[in-house]
């Protein structure tokens, strides 16, 4: 492919995508394929010959949108949000259009010279303490990681070193293996499932707090974990605190958590992954009340804040310990500016890296703060709208309602609340997903689509309310069959013959 067939190719591409966003409300949000339809309409060698770019593009129609679940349709409310935005599309079509890979400083001083701005912008954005910043006159400072899942992970790996290190300078006699093998981090039961699979790659049990009955971590229950796994010669190493649970979308008292992690020298990990972005508007910061406590903070932009996956914001107060967790030192790495700019592969897993930077860029320029507020909010408006649409109806109940995250059910036995997102997910109008709240079978109504106004959430209350029409109506027809049989069987051992059991009816 020549440059310009490239043009030709990019610019049906890019009317491709815009013409699906502007028909993406009428598409069913879900897939009506099996599983292995698609090796069904591929051939089963690769072509021998290659096809033209308009071919290709046809089998996109063809092949691949048939399979797609609509993320960004106005009637998807399940998980939470994955962000999207044209800006952030046209920063990644760039950053995949230079093809550079971010090894070091040298290898493009863009891909980490942007990334230190951006890093220091979003931290200004979401009020963290200045500390946490690349500008800090601190050994602070900002990194973009792929996922929150990821961060967990390095920010775990970090934390078992420093803790290895800083025991065996006070007891030289420690052995490493001994130690490793005693430590043990902790997190709520209402923690994202990434948590726990961090202890499971890490090597490190993640013991899981039962949390309080709005769905917090509070300090009461992590210190008393922590003195009973002392008490049996084991070492507290790790916490990973939530604002915003995956759930419910609650949030752990960082205020309480903290000075105990402080206190005990705890590597304090705060997973603000969705919820963070809210922390752009100023009337949601007392959330972060206790950050100052924390080790190391995360959020993702591509849930929530209009940037394309993956983007996963990372501050650490100290990036020594992730330097010293991750440094593996080649010749062919190294060059005259060490020391002068971070070296970022030192604080992630792989070696290279891509330019995510540049889609963050291009979003907070074209939408700018206030941009991003004003979409945070309205999201958060139209949650509430669907609060209220669902206390008008006294079938339901409201079980929580948190930033953009609606959690409800239909009042008595969970089995109603079963049928009724079991009917929901078979026609396909709408998707959302359960939960568990106190031992209620929930379903979770989350704002996902930048696209969402207030008649696409009518549109989906009325779904619900019409499924739940036809429950309501089964399950009286039911109990209305039960009494008549119960009935029945009393008339009959009142000692009615068969000839008068009409009469006793």
């Amino acid at each position: 492919m020549d440059v310009d067939e490239f043009r030709e190719f990019g610019k049906a591409a890019v009317d491709y995508i815009a013409d699906y966003f502007q028909t993406i409300r009428d598409r069913p949000v879900l897939p009506s394929v099996h599983p292995g339809y698609l090796g069904e309409l591929l051939p089963k060698e690769p072509p021998q010959t290659g096809e033209s770019w308009q071919e290709v593009l046809q089998d996109v129609d063809r092949i691949i949108m048939p399979g797609l679940t609509h993320w960004h349709s106005p009637k998807f409310h399940a998980y939470y949000p994955t962000a999207h935005s044209f800006p952030a599309v046209v920063g990644e079509m760039m950053s995949a259009g230079f093809g550079c890979v971010g090894l070091n400083w040298v290898a493009s001083p863009a891909y980490t010279e942007l990334e230190v701005v951006m890093m220091n912008w979003l931290g200004k954005l979401l009020g963290l303490p200045e500390e946490f910043l690349n500008c800090s006159d601190g050994p602070g400072g900002g990194v973009i990681q792929g996922s929150a899942s990821e961060v967990t992970f390095i920010g775990l790996l970090a934390a078992k070193e420093k803790k290895v290190k800083d025991l065996m300078a006070q007891d030289p006699t420690l052995k490493e293996a001994d130690i490793k093998g005693k430590l043990v981090a902790y997190s709520s039961d209402q923690s994202n499932s990434s948590v726990e699979k961090s202890g499971l790659l890490g090597s490190m049990p993640m013991r899981l707090l039962p949390a309080d009955k709005e769905g917090k971590l509070r300090g009461d229950t992590l210190l008393d974990a922590i003195e009973k796994d002392k008490a049996q010669g084991l070492i507290p190493c790790y916490v990973v605190a939530n604002l915003g649970t995956t759930p419910t979308c609650a949030f752990d008292d960082l205020a309480e958590l903290g000075p105990i992690c402080n206190r005990d020298n705890i590597w304090l990990h705060v997973d603000a992954a969705y919820a963070g972005t809210a922390f752009t508007c100023p009337e949601y910061r007392y959330l972060l009340k206790g950050v100052e406590h924390a080790d190391s903070f995360n959020f993702n932009p591509h849930k929530w804040m209009l940037v394309n996956f993956d983007c996963s914001a990372m501050w650490v107060k100290n990036a020594r310990y992730l330097v010293e967790a991750f440094n593996v030192e080649r010749i062919y790495l190294k060059d005259q500016h060490k020391g002068l700019a971070p070296e970022y592969r030192h604080w992630q897993v792989s070696l290279g890296r891509r330019f995510r930077a540049l889609k963050l860029w291009f979003v907070l320029k074209i939408y700018g703060v206030e941009g991003i507020q004003k979409h945070v909010r309205h999201q958060i408006s139209l949650a509430k709208y669907f609060e209220e649409l669902v206390r008008t109806d006294d079938r339901f109940e409201v079980c929580t309602s948190s930033m953009g995250l609606v959690t409800f059910r239909l009042e008595g036995d969970n089995q109603l609340t079963k049928n009724l997102i079991s009917r929901i997910q078979e026609r396909k109008n709408i998707f959302v997903i359960p939960g568990q709240f106190r031992n209620k079978y929930v379903i979770r109504f989350a704002v996902c689509s930048r696209l969402t106004e207030r008649s696409d959430v009518e549109f989906s209350w009325k779904e619900f309310q019409s499924q739940a029409d036809e429950i309501i109506v089964s399950k009286i027809t039911s109990e209305v069959g039960d009494k008549k049989g119960i009935g029945a069987i009393q008339l009959s051992d009142a000692g009615c013959d068969k000839n008068s059991i009409e009469k006793c009816k």
